[in-house]
């Protein structure tokens, strides 16, 4: 009788547990459903603020969908210090100088020029797709970088730098020495399209910044190319800007995913992919990229090949509001194995043809004027890796940068 009050007892709670743990998985799919419904609803949320209504639309050969929208409409004016923002749609002045040869080795465009041109009076926006939102990891973090990320700026300005940088981030980067303000930067940088590992980046680009981490008021603007299939989808090579004034807190986001900087061209799309890329030993293809503060309006604009492509208005800032403490220029990639290669993939000692290079750097002096930085400070975690050379050229180099590597190999992969 015990045995088989025993054998009844066992029954009895093996049901219950089936039952419980049958009803814990209901709520749960329930809970997961609740979640997914929500959450789609903050991505059409998402989608419906940032993808304006077009004027017309084009088709790019590489998948992405151009709009293009009224410059009025455009995301700028969502952000709350620009509600009643009169759009300047050139630079009062351009910095004057020294001025190098600007024709480039290759001539780059934008992919989607091969199906159309935007009309005038609009600028040309990449469309944000809901599978683009949903890679990230959240909808909230979409186009913005984790406030965690120690950025060059923070490098620079600690005594002993390297020993604080975030797991997972690598540089090869140089940075501007012998003034203490600046109020812009130029470069041309040749283009690459390295293949990240799966949830990596690698990019190439310039910083201009102010502030601090450690006040949480660090301001940066920054500019390059950069090829990222986690934002993207893909593995092409897109120009990019971003920007923060909280030190990637709050504020600032990836190309025109959030308000704030103002476009007036027509021709560049922001986080448009950019075609052709240079060849290892063949043809190398570059982009100018100039960046500085306008002394009138103050506002920072940016130009690319030559066109003014639109700016940060001075009020969207604290510490850049008057002038910036740093510029640096160089490579970065994400990788956690530190197997994504940076640039060409191929360390700076292989030179022109072989490694990624900056060259005609150039800085903006308070009288806007342009001239060769006073000297240049170098960083490399991990040179065996990722590392970077600086020289002086009289030639249309100027001072110029070779960067990049290959990351660990298979054999050097550290073994868990």
């Amino acid at each position: 009788m015990a045995e088989t009050t025993r054998a009844f007892l066992v029954a009895h709670l093996v049901a219950l547990a089936f039952l419980f743990s049958e009803g814990d998985a209901r709520a749960a799919a329930a809970e997961s459903g609740w979640r997914s419904a929500q959450q789609r609803r903050e991505v059409q949320s998402l989608l419906k603020r940032i993808n304006k209504p077009p004027v017309k639309s084009i088709q790019s050969p590489d998948g992405d969908i151009i709009d293009c929208v009224h410059i009025s409409k455009q995301p700028a004016f969502d952000h709350p210090l620009l509600k009643n923002h009169i759009i300047q749609m050139r630079p009062s002045i351009q910095p004057s100088g020294q001025v190098y040869d600007e024709s480039n080795i290759g001539s780059i465009t934008q992919t989607w020029h091969q199906n159309g041109e935007c009309p005038e009076h609009t600028i040309p926006i990449r469309r944000t797709k809901e599978e683009d939102v949903m890679r990230a990891s959240s909808v909230r973090m979409y186009g913005k970088k984790m406030p965690d990320w120690r950025r060059i700026s923070k490098l620079v300005s600690m005594d002993n730098p390297l020993n604080d940088v975030t797991t997972g981030h690598e540089y090869g980067v140089a940075y501007g020495t012998g003034d203490n303000e600046y109020f812009g930067t130029k470069m041309t940088i040749n283009v690459w399209q390295p293949t990240p590992q799966s949830g990596d980046f690698s990019l190439a680009q310039l910083w201009i910044s102010a502030g601090s981490y450690g006040n949480q008021d660090l301001n940066t603007i920054e500019v390059g190319w950069q090829v990222y299939p986690a934002m993207y989808g893909d593995g092409s090579t897109r120009l990019f800007i971003y920007w923060t004034r909280d030190a990637y807190n709050r504020t600032g986001c990836y190309n025109l995913g959030c308000s704030g900087f103002v476009q007036t061209d027509t021709r560049f799309t922001i986080g448009g992919s950019l075609s052709p890329v240079s060849t290892y030993g063949g043809t190398q293809y570059e982009l100018d990229i100039l960046v500085w503060k306008d002394p009138n309006t103050h506002n920072w604009w940016l130009q690319v090949g030559g066109t003014n492509v639109g700016y940060w208005p001075s009020s969207i800032f604290t510490r850049l509001a008057t002038s910036a403490s740093s510029v640096e220029w160089g490579g970065e990639v994400y990788s956690p194995s530190m197997t994504t290669p940076m640039g060409s993939g191929h360390f700076p000692e292989e030179g022109f043809g072989k490694a990624s290079y900056i060259r005609t750097i150039q800085v903006v002096d308070s009288s806007n004027q342009l001239k060769s930085p006073n000297g240049v400070g170098l960083i490399a975690g991990n040179p065996n890796f990722y590392n970077v050379k600086s020289g002086v050229s009289s030639d249309s180099w100027g001072t110029y940068i070779f960067f990049g590597g290959p990351g660990k190999t298979n054999s050097e992969i550290d073994v868990i």
